[in-house]
C-alpha cells in the first residue's frame, strides 16, 4: 500500500459532477472533496486480505448484534424505546436477507492487522464516489490496471434478489427533505441500480411517506402502498418519530431497506459487544462503556454519530475534541486509540464495502488530522494487477 502523486484531469470537476457527485467541491468552504492529485496503490495480496477481513467482520458484527440486544447495559446505551428491543431482536432473526449494504472504516497502512474503527451499517453515504467516480478515473489514469470495485454489480444483483424474495417490482427510495446533497445523490444512484435490476424506482422524501389508517400501510403521495422502501434515514430517528409507533406495533407490511437490525450494527456500542465476544481478534480494538480502560490513549465516540461529531481523541501527547453537534446528550463508547496510517502527513481511513454479506469494494477518505471529519477528502485507488475479465467478474457474482 502506498500513496502516489499523479496529475489530475483538466476537466475533473465537470466530469465527476456529471456522474452524480454533486458534492465534489464544498460550496461553502471551496474545499475539494474529490481529490485525484494523489491515489493509493495496492497489491493483489493486500486487497485479498481486505476482502476476507471485510466478510469476516460482517459475520462477527451480526453475532455481536445478537449479544448486544440481550445484554442490558449495552442495550440501554442505545437510548431507544423499550419496545424497540423486541423489534430489533425479531428483525435480526428473520430479516437477514433484506440487508443491502454497509461500510467498515478501517485503520491500516498495509502492515500488520487492519483495525476496525466502526461499522457504518445503516445506509451510509459515499457510494457514488466509490462505485462510479473512481472507476471512471481508473479508466483514464490506469486503463490496464484493476480496482477493488464490484459495488455496482453487487448492488444490482442484490436488488434483483431482494425484490424476487418479496415478490415486488416497485421500490420507493427516500431521504429526509432537509438532508445534505450527499444523501440525495446516494438515493439517486441506488435508484439507478434498482432500475438496472428491472425494478420500478420511485423517489420521495421521508416527509412525504404517509400512513393509511384503514389499510394499515405506509403510502406514498399518490396513495399507493409502499411494499419495499430504501430509507436513507437512520433507524434511531425512525423509531422515535411520529410514525415510529407503527414500526413498533408491527402492524405494517412494508419491507424496509435497511432492516431494523442494522441499527444495532451501526451503533458504536457494537464495538463493545465485539470486544466482549472476540477479545483476542487482531482487528478488534478494546472498547468499553462508562469509563475508558487502562490504555495509553483512547477515542470517545457518541453511540450514534457520524462525520466525527462529538469525538474526543486522548493520547499521552494531545487531546483533540470535535463539536458535539447532533450527538449532544448521547452515551459514549470508549475505544482504545490506534493511530491512522500516515502517508506524507495524510491519514487515510479505508472504507471497505459489503453488499448482502459479500465484500464489494474500497473507498478511501483521508484527513490532515486525527479525525475523519467533513473536511476529509476522497482519493481513488488502483491495484498493481491487470484488469479482471468480464468472465471473472461473472464468476465472482455467481459465488
Amino acid at each position: 500500500m502506498r500513496r502516489v502523486e499523479l496529475r489530475e484531469r483538466p476537466d475533473w470537476r465537470r466530469r465527476v459532477e456529471s456522474q452524480g457527485l454533486g458534492y465534489a467541491v464544498d460550496d461553502r468552504s471551496g474545499l475539494a472533496y474529490w481529490h485525484e492529485r494523489h491515489a493509493y496503490e495496492f497489491t493483489d495480496d493486500e486487497i485479498d486480505y481486505l476482502e476476507r477481513l471485510t466478510e469476516e467482520l460482517h459475520r462477527m458484527c451480526v453475532e455481536a448484534g445478537r449479544h448486544l440486544v440481550e445484554r442490558d447495559p449495552l442495550w440501554r446505551s442505545l437510548g431507544l424505546p423499550d419496545a424497540a428491543r423486541d423489534l430489533l431482536r425479531t428483525s435480526l432473526a428473520t430479516e437477514q436477507q433484506d440487508s443491502l449494504y454497509g461500510r467498515f472504516d478501517l485503520a491500516w497502512d498495509g502492515v500488520g492487522a487492519a483495525r476496525l474503527l466502526e461499522y457504518n451499517a445503516d445506509t451510509p453515504a459515499g457510494l457514488v464516489e466509490a462505485a462510479v467516480t473512481q472507476w471512471d478515473w481508473l479508466e483514464w489514469a490506469f486503463p490496464e490496471h484493476d480496482q477493488w470495485n464490484m459495488l455496482h454489480e453487487r448492488l444490482t444483483k442484490a436488488w434483483r434478489e431482494i425484490a424476487a424474495s418479496h415478490g415486488v417490482r416497485q421500490v420507493h427510495l427516500a431521504a429526509g427533505q432537509g438532508e445534505p446533497s450527499e444523501d440525495w445523490c446516494t438515493v439517486a444512484y441506488l435508484a439507478d441500480t434498482a432500475a438496472e435490476a428491472g425494478l420500478e424506482p420511485v423517489t420521495l422524501s421521508m416527509e412525504e411517506v404517509g400512513w393509511h389508517h384503514e389499510r394499515l400501510r405506509f403510502v406514498d403521495t399518490e396513495d399507493r402502498d409502499i411494499a419495499l422502501i430504501f430509507a436513507m434515514y437512520p433507524w434511531e430517528w425512525k423509531l422515535t418519530e411520529a410514525f415510529g409507533k407503527h414500526l413498533l406495533e408491527g402492524t405494517h407490511r412494508t419491507v424496509f431497506i435497511e432492516p431494523a437490525w442494522k441499527c444495532l450494527l451501526s451503533s458504536k456500542t457494537i464495538l463493545v459487544a465485539l470486544h466482549e465476544i472476540y477479545p483476542d481478534h487482531p482487528s478488534v480494538l478494546p472498547a468499553t462503556l462508562g469509563e475508558p480502560g487502562p490504555w495509553r490513549g483512547y477515542v470517545s465516540k457518541p453511540v450514534f454519530g457520524w462525520e466525527g461529531a462529538g469525538i474526543e481523541v486522548v493520547t499521552p501527547d494531545h487531546v483533540h475534541r470535535q463539536r458535539a453537534g447532533h450527538t449532544a446528550g448521547q452515551a459514549l463508547v470508549h475505544q482504545a486509540y490506534t493511530p491512522l496510517g500516515s502517508f506524507d502527513g495524510a491519514h487515510p481511513v479505508l472504507g471497505t464495502w459489503v453488499v448482502r454479506g459479500r465484500s464489494a469494494g474500497l473507498g478511501i477518505r483521508e484527513s490532515d488530522g486525527p479525525v475523519t471529519d467533513p473536511d476529509a477528502r476522497f482519493l481513488p485507488h488502483y491495484m498493481t494487477t491487470s484488469r479482471s475479465t468480464p468472465d471473472q467478474v461473472s464468476d465472482w457474482l455467481r459465488e
